[in-house]
């Protein structure tokens, strides 16, 4: 089942999408989608795919509109303001969920966003199951903006397209090696997967099943 509901954030409204599976949740999932000036919300085709897969696997799964998209209040924040708005996502969803494991997972400039709530929330003490990370955002990507992402932590997949545009590969190669973590590059994808979206689904699907096999 698929539905939308107003919380109260510091700007004002946040809207979110939420995917909810058929049966009770066995975990709840987080996503970010991609900048927000460039056209990015919260149903762009890859987050959707990624929630998609999520909410079939049996997640909860949230959708939010960054500031300014949709019906959430404010103007674009650079990142903090929407990683704020995703903290108070991420409290509602665990005070109407509680006790179940977290999957954070970010698409392009949504990667910068969750990467830094998991960094919030590792400073807590509190883990995620998991962090899947598409298109990430890191170095400086095509516009000239500048990302410096933070390293995940824990059980992470990241996946970019050979030939992306947007985010060079080399940059993606060069953060990842920092951290002594793989990539997976889909061949011949672009920064949109376009027309591979359905291997991006597989990777996902292959990767949450070994995820939940691991506990």
């Amino acid at each position: 089942m698929n539905s939308t509901l107003l919380l109260s954030g510091a700007a004002g409204n946040i809207e979110v999408w939420l995917d909810a599976p058929a049966e009770s949740p066995r975990g709840i999932a987080l996503i970010g989608h991609p900048h927000p000036l460039m056209g990015g919300n919260a149903n762009h085709k890859v987050p959707v795919t990624i929630a998609r897969v999520l909410q079939s696997m049996g997640y909860l799964v949230a959708r939010p509109n960054f500031r300014g998209v949709g019906q959430s209040s404010g103007s674009h924040d650079h990142g903090n303001g929407e990683t704020d708005d995703m903290m108070e996502v991420l409290r509602w969803l665990r005070s109407e969920y509680p006790n179940l494991p977290l999957v954070l997972a970010g698409f392009s400039f949504g990667t910068w966003v969750v990467t830094r709530v998991q960094e919030r929330l590792h400073a807590q003490g509190i883990e995620v199951q998991t962090i899947m990370l598409t298109g990430t955002a890191v170095g400086e990507v095509d516009s000239g903006r500048i990302y410096n992402t933070p390293h995940p932590q824990g059980s992470t997949l990241i996946v970019h397209g050979e030939k992306d545009e947007i985010v060079p590969l080399n940059s993606v190669f060069d953060w990842a090696a920092d951290q002594d973590r793989p990539v997976v590059v889909i061949a011949g994808a672009d920064h949109f997967f376009n027309r591979k979206l359905h291997i991006l689904k597989r990777i996902v699907t292959d990767h949450m099943t070994l995820v939940l096999n691991a506990g």
